[in-house]
């Protein structure tokens, strides 16, 4: 075999290894958007499930007030709304630029430790894991503040745009 039909073969093997990949790329990007769509529905559902647990908790009492257990059980559902319209944000960033923007994902990951710090019965956790807990958001808020403070412009999964130079 000679230098000529090498090249052709190694061209050649290219060109398949390049479909495939755009095929793949392809095939993640509509599993993305279908996560999209089925994000909104999960939005939905946890609006829905708001709205359910204020009307049962505020008509389960007699003088339709809402005891601390029942604003805290509030809390944790409107913030569970907040992380999943999150991580719908999270989605379309990686639909638009095809990458995760570290500050979406930092933010997202900041609010799920916030709802937990915001539910957590302290009664029943050992001191350990409130420490622990306070830690991580510790971390992540710092975390955060180094991202928005000092942008690096590229994202967690490099795609067409903010490509890392070479």
């Amino acid at each position: 075999m000679n230098q000529k039909e090498t090249n052709c073969r190694e061209v050649h093997c290219e060109e398949q290894e390049d479909r495939v990949l755009a095929l793949s790329r392809a095939a993640i990007r509509h599993a993305v958007r279908l996560l999209a769509v089925l994000m909104v529905f999960v939005i939905w559902w946890g609006v829905a499930d708001v709205i359910y647990v204020l009307y049962s908790r505020i008509s389960a009492h007699p003088l339709h007030l809402l005891e601390i257990r029942d604003i805290f059980a509030t809390f944790g559902a409107f913030m569970a709304v907040l992380i999943a319209v999150e991580v719908f944000a999270n989605i379309v960033s990686y639909l638009k630029d095809e990458g995760l923007q570290l500050e979406i994902v930092m933010a997202t990951a900041y609010m799920a430790v916030l709802r937990k710090i915001v539910i957590l019965d302290y009664k029943e956790v050992s001191p350990e894991y409130v420490y622990a807990t306070a830690a991580l958001a510790l971390s992540l808020a710092i975390g955060y503040w180094v991202t928005v403070k000092y942008p690096c412009g590229v994202p967690l999964a490099p795609g067409k745009k903010d490509m890392p130079p070479e």
